[in-house]
């Protein structure tokens, strides 16, 4: 048990299913209150049911207010789990780069903004950011998915940055292959990449409770993604051979 989340007020988007579920089970687990927000309105529901939550569904860019309110005025934790890939390259026409952007990085930034005031002002918050390796490294195959997640990365980096000394404690989890629909989705890099170590939702969810309990930013699920991201760092021509073979793979040359 993590003794700090008892009683805790959760927000998770996106938790319908895959990672957001299983932290919504994991964070109830532990006594916290949670609000399960999806777009998917019965999925929201249906795992709300289940913990004991409240379902909030909708736009995960704009629950902040409405989940407050179900809360009864607070929040103190919030978890910004929903994303979405596109299996596009740059080819993407600008409506899926504009709404993965949206959903990936625009949604963090558009709940900070409105999460922000309430937790400096008592002096305490913590937003935890469903990442993704992509975000330390890349995913062939989707170019949208790779760009967002370095954002998200470097926007929860900002967050702690600025905050830390104020109260606001920061994640971000950057698991590899999970379990979850969209894996299943994601194709023949997919398949290559990811399946071969892919992860139960719930090992997630266990990582991010030893992470908040250590008050670790950086959660990998994947412990092996710190020795690619010091690899990318330390000698990125070599890296970038590497991952071009894994491309090469994909085209069969």
């Amino acid at each position: 048990m993590v003794a700090a989340l008892r009683d805790a007020r959760v927000v998770i988007t996106g938790a319908g299913g895959g990672i957001g579920a299983a932290l919504a089970r994991r964070f109830a687990g532990e006594g916290a209150r949670v609000v399960v927000n999806d777009i998917d309105a019965g999925a929201a529901k249906a795992v709300a049911d289940e913990i004991g939550g409240l379902a909030v569904p909708g736009d995960a860019s704009g629950i902040v207010a409405e989940a407050r309110a179900a809360l009864g005025g607070g929040i103190d934790i919030f978890c910004a789990n929903a994303g979405v890939g596109s299996m596009a390259g740059v080819e993407a026409e600008d409506a899926v780069w504009n709404h993965v952007w949206d959903v990936n990085v625009m949604a963090h930034v558009r709940a900070s903004r409105e999460l922000l005031p309430e937790w400096l002002e008592r002096g305490g918050g913590r937003f935890v950011a469903t990442v993704s390796a992509a975000g330390l490294l890349t995913m062939p195959g989707d170019a949208p998915y790779s760009v967002t997640k370095h954002a998200a990365l470097a926007f929860a980096e900002w967050l702690a940055v600025t905050y830390k000394h104020r109260g606001i404690h920061v994640h971000a989890v950057c698991p590899q292959g999970v379990r979850t629909d969209m894996l299943r989705g994601a194709g023949e890099a997919g398949e290559l990449v990811l399946v071969p170590t892919a992860i139960e939702p719930e090992d997630v969810a266990e990582a991010v409770m030893r992470g908040i309990a250590d008050e670790r930013f950086l959660i990998l699920p994947h412990p092996e993604a710190a020795d690619y991201y010091v690899a990318r760092a330390t000698d990125t021509d070599r890296w970038i051979s590497g991952m071009n073979r894994v491309q090469r793979q994909l085209e069969g040359s």
